[in-house]
């Protein structure tokens, strides 16, 4: 111990109990041993009385006269201020008996730190408040681990919170914040500001139009807006073919709308307008009906129609078809001819990087080519989308001029806090009623959309708000949906609650988004999903700010296949990079695609796959559809034709056959398929 107490740079003293004191000496910010100290009293004063160094549970006396050298040696001497005021002046008495005084001084430590030996002195900038007292930065930590292990936090959560408690100082508010406390100071996360690109508006007169649309743009605006102005000034007006990314509410729209309305008014073929959700399309239709009825016809397509197909709600004669996906490819499928097209809109398309849809995208467009090109239409094209990871790429693989445009209309706060699953609908309520209180600078009342995992949970939010509200989901009529819709715009309703799978389809000018769940079904929502469900919180027309409110439940999850939890995912979305669009093919949509353009094309099946955005293993294709008895030579057979008409994945129409073959029960098929799916 003798080359240890040599270099000590600190002693420090701190009170046990009554003359009995914990001893810690320190050199470099390290303790090199810790000991236990009592006084007794002589005619000299205060002088060391017993003396002992500890070693895990064990004490080593040592000679009293050990710790006066060891005090001698020291660079200084402090002593904790919470020991009591006689106990210290003790201590100053037993210093200053040994001409030690004046490198003796009293200092701010950690209680905590100075009962269990260690010394941690504490200043403005090195203390966190605790119960009515300070504590220094590393017990805080240490009390919040045992707090968000207790509450199954995860690492990003645990890092996140970490943060806040050395940037708030206060660790009764970090706690509070794990109850659902609402304070929004401590539950921000960010803000994305508003930015403004510098771009010269093109006005609206100068655009030079058919009249029939001319005059409806001019009428509603003076000059374009700098998405719009943008598209223009590189040629969509020219029959230019362009993927535009721009944010949610920056007029991405009327960009296809200009284009196609134009084009379709003009003899130039009509415009079809595709869109991945059923929802969305009937949104579009009602909307295109209202603005442009009177000079073009406007027809719906829908993937509803696509197994009994009766065709009574489709003219394929309207100047615009607004569809789904589905429904436009199942009019590719089953032979239909919905005559010259002169320019084709597809929104979201992003979708191509998603699951199922995104491979049945990218073959819808592969299939549409193939149809206008064959018919020598000249077809513009025009994708998209508010949110790309990879947009220059992008609009190689579609053969498109690249217009990106990254302003945001208005600034976006996003925020986190902690609930489990019972205590979020509380929450829920009481930000859906301060933001339906309180008016913006343009007179709107906040309003709230609330993004949720399944239909049945819509219903159970809804009916737990206080303020009126309504559920909003696919399994709901069009009517009902339609209601929704107009009463939310009218500001009856302060929220709607709606499924994250309708996140596309909803178009409700919403101040505020919260994040019930942060699950799609049972998967997690991508950097892209989410990226795009909070950028409907502000509307530039009526909000002065977008809130977003993600409500976690530390170590939840909705599927044991969920191998991340609410809490890790939550800052995973918050810092993530946007995801590449990249359509990927496993066997089962290789399978599916082939099939489907070789119903289409025939022996041009090898060029419709190699023109998609994903990479096709053609020969794997083939062969598998062979095997299965689904094509002879480059020939659908009946079979192939209803499994491609009825949109089945050609793998599990093969199970079913096998089995129906085989005499397997109902019950057992569909086991089987379940357990294809499982695997």
């Amino acid at each position: 111990m003798s080359q240890q107490v040599a270099s000590v740079q600190t002693l420090f003293l701190h009170q046990r109990d009554a003359d009995d004191f914990t001893v810690a000496a320190i050199r470099d910010g390290t303790r090199v041993f810790r000991g236990r100290l009592q006084l007794k009293q002589t005619d000299a004063g205060a002088r060391p009385g017993r003396f002992r160094v500890v070693d895990g549970d064990d004490e080593e006396p040592r000679p009293p006269d050990q710790f006066v050298d060891i005090a001698r040696r020291a660079t200084r001497i402090r002593i904790s201020e919470q020991t009591a005021p006689g106990a210290r002046e003790r201590l100053r008495e037993l210093f200053a008996g040994y001409q030690l005084d004046d490198k003796t001084k009293a200092v701010r430590t950690c209680r905590k730190c100075a009962g269990a030996g260690r010394y941690s002195p504490l200043t403005t900038d090195r203390q966190i408040e605790s119960n009515d007292e300070y504590i220094c930065p590393d017990c805080a930590l240490r009390d919040l681990e045992r707090e968000a292990e207790y509450r199954g936090l995860r690492s990003g959560a645990r890092d996140r919170l970490e943060e806040l408690l050395l940037d708030v100082g206060d660790l009764e508010r970090i706690r509070n914040l794990l109850s659902g406390n609402l304070d929004p100071d401590l539950t921000k996360f960010d803000e994305i500001s508003a930015t403004v690109e510098d771009i010269d508006p093109v006005p609206t007169a100068s655009l030079e139009l058919h009249p029939g649309i001319q005059s409806k743009l001019e009428s509603r605006f003076d000059s374009l807006l700098p998405v719009q102005s943008l598209a223009v000034a590189n040629g969509v007006l020219e029959g230019e073919d362009q993927l535009v990314v721009s944010a949610t509410a920056t007029g991405k729209t009327l960009v296809g709308e200009m284009a196609g309305i134009d084009r379709a008014l003009n003899g130039e073929g009509k415009m079809l307008f595709l869109v991945p959700l059923v929802a969305l399309a009937n949104q579009k239709y009602d909307d295109f009906t209202e603005e442009y009825g009177d000079v073009v016809d406007v027809t719906l397509r829908v993937g509803a129609s696509r197994v009994n197909d009766d065709g009574n709600r489709f003219d394929p004669s309207a100047d615009v078809i607004v569809g789904t996906y589905e429904g436009i490819d199942h009019a590719l499928r089953t032979g239909r001819d919905i005559g010259d097209i002169g320019s084709v809109v597809i929104d979201e398309v992003h979708t191509l990087g998603e699951g199922e849809r995104g491979h049945r995208l990218d073959g819808l467009v592969s299939r549409l080519k193939y149809y206008t090109e064959t018919r020598d239409q000249g077809t513009q094209w025009i994708y998209l989308s508010a949110t790309v990871g990879n947009p220059e790429s992008l609009a190689r693989s579609l053969e498109a001029t690249l217009i990106e445009f990254e302003e945001r209309p208005v600034p976006i706060e996003r925020h986190v806090t902690f609930a489990d699953d019972q205590e979020k609908v509380d929450i829920e309520d009481r930000l859906v009623k301060r933001a339906f209180d309180t008016k913006s600078s343009k007179g709107y009342r906040g309003q709230t959309i609330v993004f949720t995992n399944s239909r049945r949970r819509c219903h159970e939010i809804s009916r737990r708000l206080r303020y009126d509200s309504a559920p909003y989901h696919a399994g709901l009529d069009y009517k009902r949906r339609k209601r929704v819709e107009q009463q939310f715009g009218d500001q009856d309703l302060a929220a709607v609650v709606t499924t994250a799978a309708l996140a596309a389809g909803v178009d409700f000018p919403a101040s505020q988004v919260i994040f019930d769940s942060l699950a799609m079904g049972i998967e997690w929502l991508s950097v892209q999903e989410f990226s795009q469900m909070l950028g409907r919180a502000g509307r530039p027309d009526y909000h002065d700010k977008g809130t977003v409110y993600l409500l976690v439940e530390p170590d939840g999850s909705y599927h044991s296949s969920m191998e991340m939890t609410e809490d890790e995912v939550a800052f995973k979305l918050l810092k993530g990079e946007m995801e590449p669009v990249v359509t990927t093919y496993d066997g089962g949509a290789a399978v599916e695609e082939t099939l489907a353009n070789l119903v289409v094309g025939g022996d041009q099946t090898r060029r419709l796959n190699a023109r998609m955005v994903g990479e096709v293993p053609t020969k794997h294709a083939l062969g598998k559809l062979l095997e299965y008895g689904f094509i002879e030579g480059l020939e659908p057979t009946p079979m192939g034709r209803t499994v491609c008409r009825h949109f089945l994945a050609p793998d599990q129409a093969f199970t079913m056959l096998d089995g129906i073959r085989k005499g397997r029960s109902p019950d057992g098929i569909v086991a089987d398929i379940e357990l294809m799916d499982e695997h």
